[in-house]
């Protein structure tokens, strides 16, 4: 069995796609002849499955483990993890990882589900697929599939009223869907577009394709009248739009019947605490001996509480674990290895702050939202947080007590903008304080607002964020001294959020930029108002991401400012002239303090099976670019016995 793999680089802002084009030899002859994951061998046997080779495309994707340092695995085994709340059985499509294209380790850019691509002047990208690839129900994955996201999803306006997503155009133009033939589709644009590639390969990716055999069943261009109606009748929604968009929901997993092309798929209908994921028998990757990935034949994903997810993985009750667990577990998970076989691994963490709070600079209130939208206010905020005390006390001196920035070691790191506003000092703050207005007190020492309320601010958290309650404990006590008041309410994640894009909260405690070690090719994006997820101005994202239909646009200069150097780095094909527009956004938000980092660089726990193989050891644990564990590929994980 031999292969070769020829690699074509395009060098575009130093973003290097690795291109491969892989010519099979004796391969497919072995792969004939190859082994079956066990729980499907006996169904080929009786004629009821068709075998590996049928199964797989005409040219897979040949993984050469040995190549990165891995061990060639085996079939079989559970893998056991645990969750906080049902609905993040949605991480199994984030660590899954199966991407048109896809990040490896050292982040460079490769064809996955994509056989090649070709790109022409960094504007025009064809995708070939995979000849023969199909879907998890067995049938085949081709360029309908495409034809059908772009045309009946995203250009219908009852299943898309804000029209095509906003991540797809570039200054206002939106591309060029080509269907070239069965297996070749053309994305192009007149403009370069930098992000079209990284966007593919997102942690959480926009899908640019759909399963359109088992779609189309629910919309109305192609479906049956009777077969759409008796669904809305079991869903119990109101017209055939809104039941297609419950149905089509590719990164949630909540829809069994919803076919995938990622490593498992879930058989367990909502509402459960306990969800199986099994292999997907037609997925398209195989190892040099034949064997399809994954290895490990089944996901058992249990629901728990957040809080006693340290306790049951201390007590083996996890195979590999990071959610629900944090710096303050790191005790009790190393008293519990020995009885429950297991290493506890601490990965850097990725985010540019582990914790930052971010103020509603569109918040509903105007009172407080003039406060948030001034910079002095802000800054006297960050000024009162004394971030060594935290660091000593909750993290034992072991993570950076700086502000919101890219992280040390990344080429776009400033020691200045992670020391910015940083240092406790009081006194500043206070005078800070006086001089926006906040200039008189109630007989507690707390500041009146210009409408004669006591300024209290009310910070809200996620309720499975334990940790940064303890920390908001701490932050408590020093903006007491400056004459603000600090209350804390928890929500869940989902509230959270509908609470930001409603513009009903004030501050908002989430971590820091996920992409805390960037290159000046990635795109700043999150730099700028361009998505409604950022706490501290949803509804100017909003009006980004809905082309002005909702929300509001900026009115602040800085901001303003970051938007310009967005498009300009949309704009820009010089490596050189990228990095100058990601240090000024940098610098920009350093000033500003639009996002108060507290502390950065905590280690984050992962817990490993002593049985599980080809879990990194010392790895970065960050959404993007690698879907936390998703760059290190867990369908090569494999459990010995």
């Amino acid at each position: 069995m031999r292969f070769k793999i020829t690699n074509v680089f395009w060098h575009s802002q130093n973003v290097v796609v690795v291109f491969a084009v892989i010519i099979l030899t004796s391969f497919m002859v072995s792969l004939a002849r190859g082994e079956e994951p066990p729980e499907i061998a006996s169904l080929v046997d009786e004629g009821a499955f068709p075998s590996l080779a049928e199964r797989l495309p005409q040219i897979p994707f040949i993984v050469d483990l040995e190549s990165q340092g891995l061990e060639p695995g085996k079939y079989g085994g559970r893998l056991r993890t645990l969750v906080g709340r049902a609905k993040d059985i949605h991480f199994v499509t984030v660590f899954g990882y199966a991407r048109l294209v896809g990040y490896e380790p050292d982040l460079t850019l490769i064809p996955d589900i994509l056989r090649d691509i070709d790109v022409e002047e960094g504007r025009s990208f064809t995708l070939h697929l995979r000849k023969g690839h199909k879907w998890s129900d067995g049938h085949p994955f081709t360029s309908e599939d495409f034809r059908y996201f772009w045309e009946d999803l995203e250009n219908n306006t009852e299943l898309s009223p804000a029209g095509p997503l906003a991540e797809l155009m570039i200054e206002g133009e939106w591309p060029k869907v080509e269907i070239i033939d069965e297996v070749t589709v053309r994305y192009s644009w007149s403009k370069p577009n930098p992000t079209f590639l990284p966007l593919l390969a997102q942690a959480r990716p926009p899908f640019i394709y759909r399963p359109a055999h088992y779609l189309k069943k629910f919309h109305t261009k192609y479906g049956d009248a009777a077969t759409i109606q008796a669904a809305l009748s079991k869903e119990n929604v109101r017209n055939w739009a809104q039941l297609h968009n419950l149905y089509d929901n590719m990164y949630e997993n909540d829809n069994v019947d919803l076919p995938t092309l990622q490593p498992w798929m879930n058989t367990t209908e909502a509402p459960e605490t306990r969800f199986v994921f099994k292999r997907n028998p037609y997925y398209h990757r195989v190892d040099k001996k034949g064997r399809q990935f994954p290895y490990i034949g089944e996901l058992v994903v249990t629901v728990s509480s957040n809080k006693l997810i340290p306790e049951k993985t201390a007590a083996g009750e996890t195979d590999l674990q990071t959610r629900g667990l944090g710096f303050g577990n790191i005790a009790i998970l190393k008293q519990g290895e020995v009885l429950s076989d297991y290493h506890t691994f601490l990965w850097q963490t990725g985010k540019s702050s582990h914790m930052a709070l971010y103020p509603n600079l569109t918040t509903n209130d105007e009172v407080w939202r003039n406060l948030m939208q001034n910079q002095d206010f802000r800054r006297a905020l960050s000024l009162a947080i004394d971030r060594d005390h935290i660091n000593k006390t909750l993290f034992l001196g072991l993570g950076r007590p700086v502000n919101n920035t890219v992280l040390p070691g990344a080429s776009l790191f400033r020691e200045e903008n992670a020391k910015m506003w940083a240092d406790l000092d009081i006194d500043q703050a206070n005078a800070m304080l006086d001089s926006v207005g906040l200039d008189k007190r109630d007989d507690d020492g707390y500041r009146f607002l210009s409408d004669g309320r006591r300024a209290e601010i009310v910070v809200e958290i996620a309720d499975e964020r334990l940790e940064e309650a303890n920390i908001l404990q701490l932050i408590k006590e020093n903006w007491k001294r400056i004459g603000i008041k600090l209350l804390t309410k928890s929500f869940q994640r989902e509230v959270l959020r509908k609470r930001s894009y409603a513009g009903k909260n004030l501050i908002t405690v989430w971590g820091g930029w996920d992409i805390g070690a960037p290159t000046p090719a990635m795109s700043p994006r999150l730099l700028a108002p361009t998505s409604q997820d950022n706490f501290g101005w949803s509804k100017w994202g909003q009006y980004y991401q809905t082309k002005g239909q909702v929300g509001s646009a900026p009115d602040l200069p800085a901001v303003k400012k970051l938007m310009m150097l967005y498009k300009d780095w949309l704009g820009s094909m010089n490596a050189n002239k990228q990095a100058e527009i990601w240090k000024e956004m940098l610098d920009i938000h350093a000033r500003e303090q639009f996002i108060i980092g507290v502390i950065s660089s905590v280690r984050q726990p992962v817990v490993v099976s002593k049985l599980l193989r080809n879990v990194p050891e010392d790895a970065i644990y960050i959404w993007e670019p690698g879907a936390l564990f998703g760059i290190y590929r867990p369908d090569q994980f494999w459990f010995a016995s």
